[in-house]
């Protein structure tokens, strides 16, 4: 067995740093997730406060370099903007590390038991981070378990932190027989009994979930037109990208779906004040019978005569109504300045950013009387709004993206493995339009059932189930994290007191 004893701290602290980086898609070693935290583990139980929070931070930065460097890729932005705005990231994203650092070190010094808090507090700082205009579930522990089905069902019930939580336990039982003296076989049977009833229970719950035949099956062409963003503006190549989507259009309709879906911001137009656009749009749904899922950018005019910019998605029927969704959960920095609603003065800064207006109504759209709802990029990485989505009546929800800001970087794949966790949690359908990235579509169960590879122009037709299956978690919400939240608050006080006693 490794000896901790005779490995300098630093070097603890880098290992765990890229260990648990390296676990994150689109990496196949989501197992070096199991045993990653270990010797960050050893450092917090073994050393002094001061020297844990900084620790802590080194290993949080190491893995948030690894995983969110396309950060500063994103060709969106000017170079000097997309490289703050990734070591901004890198640097908040670390405080939760410190926090966790702090903590678990802090009450091992109050009580000497501090390696039985540590998924608890793992668990509560993931659900510290889901808050607020700045949260970040993005890269979740549990992220790095999609490489395998199985390991990732339990989300239905825990959501997502549930797996975060026994990824933790892991990590400690297997330290526990590191340092122990004796048992160490007994210790490690324990590890290895957890994960074998963590992948059987995911195994029968797989089996039992794509044995339930769908009640029906809406047909959708999936299109994904591999459009270079940063062209997509340019007044002497907007031509060409119209006749490109009019092109696909054609094409998507002679696979006769029952909706057809394009991805983020499709055309460089505000398409729903674009009559000339829209005209010759709507006239090809209303031929072809076949409705339009779309997104579009779109601006209002207020009462003050101040405009309002909006990312967002239009509904198109053969019968000429449209319907819009605007898009509620904005990227930071990128697509807005986080609090510039409370605070006015913030929409004055230019970073090289949009200045979206977030919308406010969970829209749900309609195809064959079934309802189904739509998230614009970003917000599929955020459990809560697809939650709720499907809590409204959403059969099915699909997600609207562009992936190529940041090139063929491992965001594309991590964006994508991150719709997987939102289907298994609601047990919903899940399809996905890329302007380019992965489109496809994805079943209850997690399962890629067709997709489109990145920077490839395509279309599919997917057939989507439509069931009746419901899960605790789309019920019940993140209940698993609120109590490992109280379970940490309560067990943290008591140290204290007992301290102080």
């Amino acid at each position: 067995m490794l000896n901790f004893l005779y490995i300098s701290t630093w070097k603890l602290s880098v290992l765990s740093g890229i260990l648990i980086g390296l676990s994150y898609p689109p990496s196949p070693l989501g197992f070096l997730a199991w045993f990653g935290l270990i010797p960050l583990i050893h450092i917090l139980l073994n050393s002094s406060i001061v020297n844990s929070i900084k620790w802590s931070f080194i290993t949080g930065v190491i893995v948030n370099v690894i995983t969110v460097y396309w950060f500063g890729l994103n060709s969106g932005a000017g170079l000097i903007p997309a490289i703050i705005s990734m070591v901004a990231a890198i640097l908040y994203l670390s405080i939760f590390w410190i926090l966790f650092g702090f903590l678990c070190c802090s009450y091992h010094k109050m009580t000497g038991y501090g390696i039985s808090i540590l998924p608890f507090l793992w668990v509560s700082m993931e659900y510290l981070r889901s808050f607020g205009p700045l949260s970040f579930p993005w890269i979740n522990l549990a992220l790095t378990q999609t490489f395998s089905l199985p390991l990732i069902q339990i989300a239905d019930v825990t959501g997502s932190m549930g797996i975060s939580f026994w990824i933790v336990v892991l990590n400690m039982i297997i330290y526990i027989a590191i340092i122990s003296n004796s048992s160490k076989k007994q210790i490690l049977s324990i590890g290895t009994l957890l994960l074998l009833v963590i992948f059987l229970l995911g195994f029968f719950r797989l089996s039992f979930i794509q044995n339930i035949n769908a009640d029906n099956k809406i047909n959708v062409s999936i299109v994904q037109p591999n459009i270079d963003p940063n062209l997509k503006w340019e007044q002497n190549f907007r031509d060409k990208i119209f006749n490109t989507m009019d092109s696909l259009h054609n094409e998507a309709i002679t696979l006769d779906p029952d909706f057809i879906l394009w991805p983020e911001a499709a055309l460089p137009t505000y398409l729903r004040i674009n009559y000339s656009k829209r005209r010759s749009i709507l006239q090809k749904v209303k031929k072809s019978n076949i409705p339009l899922l779309t997104g579009t950018p779109d601006r209002i005019k207020r009462e003050d005569n101040e405009i309002e910019y909006y990312n967002a998605a239009m509904f198109i029927k053969p019968d000429g109504s449209t319907k819009m969704y605007y898009k509620m959960h904005l990227v930071p920095f990128a697509e807005s300045i986080p609090f510039s609603n409370y605070f006015s003065f913030l929409k004055k800064l230019n970073f090289g950013q949009a200045n979206f207006t977030a919308g406010s109504e969970y829209t749900l759209f309609n195809v064959d009387s079934v309802s189904f709802a739509n998230l614009i990029c970003y917000e599929s990485s955020i459990p809560k709004i697809a939650r709720k989505f499907v809590n409204l009546g959403a059969k099915f929800v699909t997600i609207e993206t562009n992936d190529s800001w940041c090139g063929h970087s491992s965001g594309v794949y991590q964006h994508f493995q991150i719709a997987k966790m939102r289907a298994v949690e609601n047990r919903t359908p899940i399809v996905r339009s890329a302007n380019t990235g992965i489109s496809g579509l994805i079943l209850p169960t997690g399962k890629v059932n067709k997709k489109i590879h990145f920077n490839k122009q395509g279309i599919l037709l997917a057939s989507i189930p439509i069931n009746n299956i419901s899960s605790f978690y789309t019920k019940y919400g993140d209940w698993f994290a609120l109590i490992c939240t109280l379970i940490s608050v309560i067990t943290l006080c008591f140290g204290w007191f007992q301290k102080r006693s």
